[in-house]
């Protein structure tokens, strides 16, 4: 471990030089392993070291207290240091900093979140994220704001011994024939939509329709039913009904793993859970702050062996000891993915950080997939 320690150490080291190169404005892209929050801690220690304040800006809570650790962990003083979330920070106004820090930044680029960074200063700007974002919007907003410094993909980390190597399983499951009538139909309800919008840009279309005030009425209803077609095919995705045999199929395979599962939607993450009862407790936006940290105390501890989620922990979370990771639930972007294998691939010595994708074969659902991981390694298809 003190090799690759002291060969992450030369990479941090490389990514803050990279930053301090760009006049201290500037992203770092890195993946699970790479320790963009030590960078975070060393950047906020050198632009204090002559005096100032600063602030760490975070999406969730639990990345608020993990920081904390952090400036524990490598001795650094939190002395006029700040750390907010998100959520809180927008409605900060006209304030300075000689350096704010934004973890997990493509969480932080919203319209209203960008108030933010509209009405406070800073003389350093450090942005962190596993993946640059994917809507085009928010990628040219990040580049100019802070444009990337330092770039280190997952698979790099893994090539390093950042973390373990993973192996990527995907398993297709069929639609029953309720099922099956039920997403032709919004799928039908979706291509005729899209040609109403205009078939290569419906979904700018819909979306400039949805923000214009003075769009008419036949052009609201058409955006509409284009965006009720989409939920209504992807309702029939998220909730296969083959998805939960499936998982059962495979848990009863693997009791003697500790499995993290995400579903696509809350509803059907408490089906997964409820289906392997009393082995699995739900972890997600739904349940309450004490069943959450009861949830994760019992994986922790081992009473229980299954911990599923939707999008609670798909980044920032370290979720310990996991060494199997099933997913039941697709959307199209690569950053998702790349977030929810992480979670899995953690420094684990000599073991391999087991992923198992469940997907309803001919749908969109499959282009989703192999859009998500076209940027991975390690991807077998059955």
């Amino acid at each position: 471990m003190s090799k690759i320690n002291a060969v992450r150490d030369k990479e941090q080291k490389a990514a803050l030089n990279a930053w301090a190169g760009q006049n201290f404005i500037g992203s770092i892209i890195a993946g699970t392993g790479f320790g963009k929050s030590r960078c975070g801690v060393l950047a906020v220690e050198y632009a204090l070291k002559d005096g100032g304040n600063a602030l760490i800006l975070v999406p969730t809570v639990q990345l608020q207290q993990q920081f904390v650790e952090e400036f524990e962990k490598w001795g650094v003083s939190t002395d006029n240091v700040e750390i907010l979330c998100y959520q809180s920070a927008y409605k900060l106004k006209s304030k300075s900093y000689t350096i704010v820090v934004c973890d997990e930044i493509h969480l932080g680029l919203s319209p209203e979140y960008r108030k933010f960074f509209e009405n406070n200063a800073s003389k350093m700007l450090l942005c962190m994220t596993a993946t640059l974002p994917e809507e085009v919007e928010y990628k040219d907003i990040l580049s100019k704001m802070a444009p990337t410094a330092y770039k280190i993909t997952l698979d790099k980390c893994v090539k390093l011994g950042f973390v373990s190597p993973y192996q990527i399983t995907c398993i297709p499951v069929k639609l029953t024939k309720q099922e099956q009538a039920d997403y032709k139909k919004a799928n039908n309800s979706f291509v005729y939509c899209k040609y109403q919008l205009g078939q290569f840009n419906a979904f700018d279309e819909a979306q400039r329709i949805m923000r214009t005030k003075d769009a008419s009425g036949a052009e609201k209803k058409a955006a509409i039913l284009f965006y009720k077609a989409i939920r209504d095919r992807k309702t029939v995705i998220d909730y296969a009904h083959n998805k939960i045999k499936k998982f059962q199929s495979i848990y009863y395979k693997n009791t003697d793993k500790k499995i993290l599962v995400f579903g696509g939607a809350n509803d059907f993450t408490d089906q997964l859970c409820d289906s392997i009862a009393p082995y699995a407790m739900a972890y997600h936006s739904k349940k309450t702050k004490k069943q959450r940290d009861v949830a994760l105390e019992l994986f922790k501890t081992g009473d229980i062996n299954v911990l599923c989620s939707t999008k609670a922990l798909n980044q920032g979370f370290d979720v310990p000891n996991a060494n199997m990771g099933i997913i039941c639930g697709i959307t199209s972007k690569g950053l998702s993915m790349i977030q929810r294998v992480g979670r899995l691939v953690r420094f684990q010595e000599n073991k391999v950080g087991k992923i198992i994708i469940l997907y309803v074969a001919d749908s969109q659902e499959e282009k989703w997939l192999k859009n998500a991981t076209k940027t991975l390694n390690n991807v077998v298809w059955k």
